[in-house]
């Protein structure tokens, strides 16, 4: 007989399934969106370093810690319940408020892509997400509920997964060194856990997907002379 696993070894395991949910090596396609900072390298002065930190400082307390951390954090929730009318809602919140068809696109085929990861490596993947146009945020959740990890923890994972996207999209699009990706990546893993914090205190009526200026670049961005990342 195998000796039952240790606290430590369950926990090992946990935290190695969020770092692969967290890896920009995951096929999900995160590495070829911008999120709008293109368009704003373009348009609204991000030009260097600095303003380039801002930036992304700013979209994550004010987007993605209001929208997408919430859902997520709720999802892993209701995905541990299997509270599947929960799940839908969510999915249809994010369905609904992603202000673009770039973000719509992104959404939907990050989503798409992840279920398809998910089936080699979850059984019941296909069943319960069986007619379900699933959101990205949604999808990683039902992988972080059954990685064994606490719903902060997950969050965690996501909120990285994020910046080093976007930390990535920044030194191509601005352009900058490898140096100053790295420091503006430690700036925004800083601020990760007080707005996973935020985001996992938020009820439904405080959620919200607000961000009119980030709205209209991403949109701009679909008709952007040059680009580097889709749109």
């Amino acid at each position: 007989m195998h000796a039952p696993a240790s606290q430590d070894a369950i926990a090992a395991s946990s935290l190695l399934q969020l770092i692969w949910l967290a890896s920009p090596a995951l096929p999900v396609g995160g590495f070829s969106y911008s999120e709008g900072l293109e368009a704003a390298v373009e348009w609204a002065g991000v030009k260097d370093e600095a303003t380039a930190a801002d930036w992304l400082v700013d979209q994550l307390h004010l987007v993605l810690a209001r929208s997408d951390l919430a859902v997520v954090a709720s999802a892993i929730q209701a995905w541990r319940r299997a509270d599947v009318a929960r799940v839908q809602m969510l999915n249809a919140w994010m369905l609904a408020t992603r202000e673009s068809a770039e973000f719509l696109l992104q959404t939907e085929q990050m989503g798409r892509s992840f279920v398809e990861w998910l089936k080699l490596h979850h059984d019941d993947a296909a069943a319960a997400f069986d007619g379900l146009p699933v959101t990205y945020p949604v999808a990683f959740a039902f992988a972080a509920a059954r990685s064994g990890a606490s719903v902060r923890d997950g969050c965690l994972a996501y909120a990285f997964g994020w910046a080093e996207n976007m930390t990535a999209a920044a030194v191509k699009a601005v352009p900058l060194g490898q140096s100053a990706g790295q420091r503006m990546l430690a700036r925004l893993a800083r601020e990760m856990p007080a707005i996973v914090d935020v985001a996992m205190g938020m009820d439904d009526d405080e959620r919200q997907a607000f961000s009119p200026m980030l709205s209209v670049l991403s949109a701009r961005h679909e008709a952007q002379y040059s680009r580097l990342f889709r749109s």
